[in-house]
């Protein structure tokens, strides 16, 4: 671990550059073995979500500070601006669909699947919903590849499927699809507050912002991401703490400015409320597992 960022990246290895209205990206991941060699270290797309759909082969994938031991078949969904990355071996493959947050917007309520958070899953191959979506993603490379007239309509359509049967082999994300007022008004507050929690905005402004009441939205809160808006502005300030010092060799008190403390001691005892240890702490033993 050397960087002092946690690098962005337009597909791996390539600098981030705008991208076209309704960006759509398919490769096989052994397409870019000549980079990786099988060890994705942790970065982040900051303007494209990717589902990952692993063909063949074993390895271990992580999002940010989880990390699963996995056999294909497996699949994950991550975000625009989630750390992940991976270690595989040379027979390991998986076809890698990335598309720009403009495209996902479009096709968000088209889609089973939550599309502000990751997901992964693996295990339990006789289920239906594997060969579905090795069949729709099958189809998905095709389009792509052929470039025929009109696939900017039906790769759409399909990698909507393809988000749904994802949905399906995860009971996590099946039991958050929603489509109800609630879950817009949570889904909308998740993404103010990953664009304002550096900021220390209090409660009222989230509510501003929003156009909505402290009571709906702390009630779409709790009934859709598990917490109050004061938690869920906590929460991202901790995963952020723990992204940059899993990820990054930045200090201690760097890092506390860096999310909004003015006080690194402060920080260090937040953190540590939180985490059940000291930053400085986390951080070793969270080096020594890896």
């Amino acid at each position: 671990m050397t960087q002092k960022a946690i690098p962005d990246f337009f597909v791996y290895g390539e600098p981030v550059k705008p991208l076209d209205v309704g960006f759509l990206h398919v490769e096989t991941v052994q397409a870019r073995s000549n980079i990786h060699r099988g060890q994705v270290a942790a970065h982040k797309h900051p303007q494209m979500g990717q589902i990952t759909y692993w063909t063949s082969g074993s390895g271990t994938y992580r999002v940010e500070d989880r990390s699963w031991d996995f056999s294909a078949p497996a699949v994950s969904f991550v975000p625009s601006n989630v750390v992940h990355g991976f270690s595989i071996g040379p027979d390991t493959d998986a076809i890698v669909v990335s598309i720009a947050d403009d495209a996902l917007a479009a096709i968000a309520g088209h889609s089973l699947l939550p599309l502000d958070r990751p997901v992964f899953v693996d295990g339990h191959p006789q289920h239906a919903a594997w060969a579905r979506l090795a069949a729709v993603l099958d189809m998905i490379g095709a389009e792509y590849a052929e470039a025929q007239a009109g696939n900017d309509r039906t790769l759409p359509a399909l990698i909507a499927v393809a988000l749904s049967y994802i949905a399906r082999l995860s009971p996590e994300a099946t039991a958050l699809a929603s489509s109800s007022a609630s879950a817009s008004l949570a889904q909308q507050l998740r993404r103010l507050v990953d664009a304002h929690f550096r900021e220390n905005w209090p409660v009222d402004r989230y509510v501003e912002a929003l156009g909505s009441t402290p009571h709906l939205l702390d009630k779409a809160a709790r009934e859709v991401l598990g917490a109050g808006v004061k938690r869920i502005v906590s929460e991202r300030r901790l995963l952020e703490a723990r992204r940059l010092l899993l990820f990054t060799v930045r200090t201690v008190e760097d890092i506390a400015y860096e999310i909004g403390f003015d006080d690194p001691a402060y920080f260090s005892r937040f953190f540590r409320a939180r985490a059940g240890e000291a930053p400085a702490a986390w951080r070793r033993k969270q080096l020594r597992r890896g």
